[in-house]
């Protein structure tokens, strides 16, 4: 009897797997083996039909650091799932079936210069294995995700989900930072709150921690004064607020307040037309919060020390370092990461101790000299401009989510720059994430602008065919 053509191909696949099978038998006889060769081929297919989902999964893991607040899911590796997974789709819908629409935009030029900055940065950097390492280990995955999302966030219900999942993130980082805080653990100073110190987490710097609080504050304070959205999501969006504004509060990070004050600030102005009123409740509020947060009781920045502090003369001789670090490297700087290790060299006065720059904006003048500075500051205002441009063309009809996000992403903006004086975010995930949501709401916003002409008029698209 003749075999049939058409079984051929997977009667030798059959028999790959079998002989794939057998030999990670031979060379690890474990019962599991069969098991994870057989869940393969459904892992495989998850991967290319639910992209969106490792991607964005991926970016918050990464960034708000889930398994590292919740340690039992620390040793399961899942980052590096997520990403190998990712990449692989991503590669798969980018270069084979060509389903990944890929479209571009000017902010996005702005970031690609900025990015072959950093790149030919490493070439000529002081300490050319850190650079490279940080490149490696951080932010070549950045860039990568930061393409993804504006490619895959490319309609109301991914942005949709995207929100929710970066308020949810939030609210599990805010409410481990509230146990910590009750129960003492990972104090800094006695009094600062971090979390997993113990794991040398990101979060486990206060600084760091008000971060990545104040990122998902903008989204639950949009959600919660949005018209049009649901209630039950609305009281969402305010109780995620009150627990990670308590969180940031706990963090006890001058930069963190200033970030979220600036938050506020945005909504508050669509609610209060008197600046001088404006002004006047923003005053009160920065010195309510000072107060409540404990400010003047800090070991370092406290109201104990005489003069100008000594968490602000460390910013300041930081600032000088990078400043110095700018003009014997005006266009490469000194390279990525490496400002820690040059400090000795650069700064007026030594404790013994290197330190961080404690800016987003000396960081990246240090870090990639005058040139990527300007680079820098020219994305990031073709990103304000954006932002706003959306809010201004949305139309009146359009999704209240749709509506909710761009005024999440435009505050965030906002509370990023001001928050950027002393924090250091040029090179972390937060700038390149509301980098791409800003360009895909700018996007979906667009499509729902010519979709609700096009039902308004709809013989002129007839009569310009």
């Amino acid at each position: 009897m003749m075999m049939n053509q058409t079984s051929r191909p997977g009667i030798i696949v059959s028999l790959a797997v079998c002989l794939l099978m057998a030999g990670m038998w031979y060379l690890i006889p474990h019962p599991a083996i069969p098991v994870a060769i057989a869940i393969l081929p459904l892992a495989a297919m998850f991967a290319l039909t639910q992209t969106f989902w490792l991607v964005i999964l991926f970016i918050i893991f990464s960034f708000f650091r889930i398994h590292e607040a919740i340690p039992v899911l620390f040793p399961l590796k899942i980052p590096l799932l997520l990403s190998l997974g990712s990449l692989a789709a991503l590669m798969w819908h980018v270069l084979i079936s060509r389903q990944l629409k890929v479209y571009w935009h000017p902010s996005l030029t702005w970031l690609a210069v900025f990015w072959v900055l950093v790149c030919v940065g490493i070439v000529f950097a002081s300490n050319r294995g850190i650079a490279l390492n940080n490149f490696k280990g951080i932010y070549w995955k950045i860039m990568i995700m930061t393409l993804a999302t504006v490619w895959l966030v490319n309609n109301a219900k991914n942005l949709k989900m995207t929100t929710f999942l970066i308020i949810g993130a939030g609210m599990i980082v805010g409410a481990v930072a509230m146990s910590n805080s009750i129960q003492g653990i990972g104090l800094v100073e006695g009094s600062r709150v971090t979390v997993g110190r113990d794991l040398g987490s990101m979060l486990g710097d206060p600084n760091d921690l008000a971060l990545v609080l104040m990122f998902p504050l903008a989204f639950s304070i949009s959600l919660s004064t949005t018209k049009g959205i649901p209630w039950p999501q609305r009281l969402l969006g305010l109780l995620a607020t009150a627990l990670l504004m308590s969180a940031v509060i706990a963090t006890q990070s001058r930069g963190g307040l200033l970030g979220s004050l600036a938050v506020f600030g945005i909504f508050a102005l669509r609610l209060i037309r008197s600046k001088v009123l404006l002004l006047t409740l923003g005053a009160i509020a920065a010195l309510l919060l000072y107060s409540v947060a404990g400010i003047s009781d800090r070991a370092s920045g406290g109201a104990a020390e005489e003069g100008v502090d000594a968490s602000a003369m460390g910013r300041l001789y930081a600032w000088e370092a990078a400043f110095k670090m700018a003009l014997d490297n005006p266009l490469f700087g000194v390279g990525l990461n490496n400002f820690y290790s040059n400090y000795f060299f650069y700064s007026p006065h030594w404790d013994g101790l290197n330190h961080a720059v404690h800016s987003t904006w000396f960081g990246v003048l240090a870090e990639t000299g005058f040139l990527g500075l300007i680079i820098f500051v020219s994305f990031i205002v073709s990103l304000i401009r954006t932002a706003s441009r959306t809010l201004k063309t949305l139309p009146e009809t359009c999704n209240p989510h749709l509506a909710a996000n761009a005024t999440a992403v435009y505050a965030a903006l906002i509370g990023t720059i001001v928050s950027g004086t002393f924090l250091t975010q040029g090179f972390n995930w937060p700038v390149y994430i509301l980098a791409a949501l800003t360009v895909a709401i700018a996007r979906i916003s667009q499509n729902d602008s010519q979709n609700e002409n096009h039902k308004r008029h709809p013989t002129r698209k007839l009569l310009t065919n």
